[in-house]
């Protein structure tokens, strides 16, 4: 049995609480187990502030990015390791494994690479200069800096490798050090993570620190210039985010959290046709992916009313291709959820949609007498303005088609009954249908996806999340941007108006290059 050890003030400590233990999600067995307690989170802090924060200011950006270089090939050397612990651990299949440890070492490559474009100078600027007085002698410039603070990442079950260090990789790159806390039920994989950090030194003192367990008081030693990002439910979010001492000190706030996406299938779109194609292909993905539980997964599957009983037999006859099982074993598309807790809410969920919709396949009845397996789970909205299609959210391999009339500015109106989202989809070869779709939808999405004849060969999925691109949403999905290139890096520095003579601006805080726009 192995415990899982938090790394803080530059060793290894064994929490002092009633262990956790986590599972194989496949046998029910306890592999490990997480023991909280006994953490001064003051002196965390304050280590990651006194040796952190300079450890990472005095280099430039191109430098931070090869730190993230370094540590993404650290990670992919035990890619074959790590992938067995996801397996084991999560419930997760190989190629799920690969799609999180993948995603980790990508993003990290990806933000070495956007370091190395930034400038050499430690500010960015924003933007052109302007003209601020009678002459142009009285200039104004906005430029961003790094702030001597530390960022808190509460990360969510799901990733474990990915979640984690997607947000490391936008903090380090704004010179920000990180304490971070995995989800405990797969903490596992992160912890093995964790060890390839400090074994391989890849990383200066200070700079991270890795809590298994629960973070205790960490929060109330935060100040102005610390910040905190979470992934998880919109509940959980919400009560962090309220935290008296965050409220007092306007910490930064970054929640990336659970919502109800949408795929959306526009009347024009032809049967046995390419987009059509890649709409049943991509809602059966993002229903049996990570077993549903992803943040992106489509949960609403908006579907013209005379076309219902076409795409549920269709989506039926691709659902019923999906192997379920062991998910070591090389022929299963899809595993368990990730624990008993997971299992159970899962089942309970599929029970209160049942309520409203009617169940084309799957539900909630356990696949195997062991194991937290539950069937890919398909219904079909009784009404579609139900609250309950659209403010709970199943997490795991479940979707509900949501019947509507064909028209862009119904589907938007429906899918902004989930209160905000992380992505919808949209597929159709009408280019009027998407753009009255997209200018009522865009307010309360994140992320449009669209498909058509003429991108779909050749388009990602819509629940996968790109570093280049925003990844957050409005409402219920949090509000927050967690990646985007820069964006993402920006949440970690302040911006800052200069005021003042514009030769001493232009020679001392004007563009010392062009800064990527993303």
């Amino acid at each position: 049995m192995q415990t899982l050890q938090s790394y803080v003030l530059g060793r290894w400590h064994t929490g002092t609480s009633t262990p956790t233990p986590l599972h194989d999600a496949h046998t029910e067995e306890a592999i490990a187990e997480v023991r909280s307690g006994g953490i001064d989170f003051a002196a965390v802090v304050r280590h990651a502030r006194e040796l952190g924060v300079p450890a990472l200011q005095k280099r430039s950006f191109a430098e931070r990015g090869a730190l993230l270089k370094a540590l993404s090939g650290v990670i992919h050397e035990k890619r074959e390791e790590l992938i067995s612990v996801s397996v084991s651990n999560g419930g997760t299949t190989r190629g799920d494994a690969k799609f999180d440890i993948d995603g980790a070492t990508g993003t990290l490559m990806a933000y070495a690479e956007l370091a190395a474009k930034l400038p050499q100078k430690p500010y960015l600027v924003d933007g052109e200069g302007l003209q601020l007085g009678r002459t142009a002698r009285f200039w104004g410039q906005h430029v961003w800096t790094s702030r001597p603070g530390v960022a808190v990442h509460v990360n969510a079950f799901n990733f474990p490798a990915w979640g984690m260090l997607e947000k490391m990789a936008c903090s380090f790159v704004a010179g920000v050090p990180v304490i971070e806390k995995p989800g405990t039920p797969t903490a596992l994989l992160a912890w093995k993570i964790a060890q390839l950090v400090v074994e391989k030194e890849v990383l200066p003192a200070g700079t991270y620190q890795f809590v298994a367990g629960s973070t205790g008081d960490l929060l109330e030693h935060l100040g102005p210039m610390d910040c905190l990002a979470f992934t998880g439910s919109s509940g959980t979010g919400a009560k962090l985010k309220a935290t008296p001492n965050l409220v007092k000190h306007n910490v930064r706030v970054n929640i990336e959290a659970d919502s109800l996406n949408a795929a959306v299938l526009a009347p024009d779109v032809e049967a046995g046709g390419p987009t059509y194609n890649a709409f049943l292909a991509n809602v059966v993905l993002d229903m049996t992916q990570k077993t549903g539980q992803k943040c992106t997964a489509v949960r609403r599957i908006l579907v013209p009313k005379e076309r219902v009983a076409e795409v549920v037999a269709d989506l039926k006859a691709e659902l019923a291709r999906i192997t379920v099982g062991n998910p070591a074993e090389s022929t299963t598309r899809m595993g368990p959820v990730a624990s008993r807790a997971q299992f159970d809410d899962v089942r309970k969920g599929i029970e209160r949609l049942q309520t409203v919709a009617e169940t084309a396949t799957g539900g909630p009845k356990p696949l195997h007498p062991k194991g937290f397996y539950v069937a890919p789970t398909l219904l079909v909205a009784k009404d579609a303005g139900a609250s309950v299609v659209h403010q709970d959210e199943v997490f795991g391999p479940c979707s509900t088609i949501v019947p509507y009339s064909g028209d862009a500015v119904e589907a938007a109106r429906i899918v902004a009954l989930g209160a905000g989202g992380l992505v919808s989809s949209c597929y159709s070869n009408d280019d009027a249908w998407v753009e009255a779709y997209v200018l009522q939808a865009a307010a309360w999405t994140g992320r449009i996806w669209i498909g058509n004849d003429k991108s779909v060969e050749q388009a990602l999925a819509p629940g996968m999340a790109l570093p280049w691109m925003l990844h957050g949403g409005p409402g219920r999905a949090g509000g927050g941007e967690e990646l985007g290139g820069l964006r993402g890096v920006q949440f970690y520095l302040q911006r800052t108006a200069l005021q003042g003579f514009k030769g001493l601006l232009e020679s001392r805080f004007g563009a010392p290059q062009a800064t990527p726009a993303s």
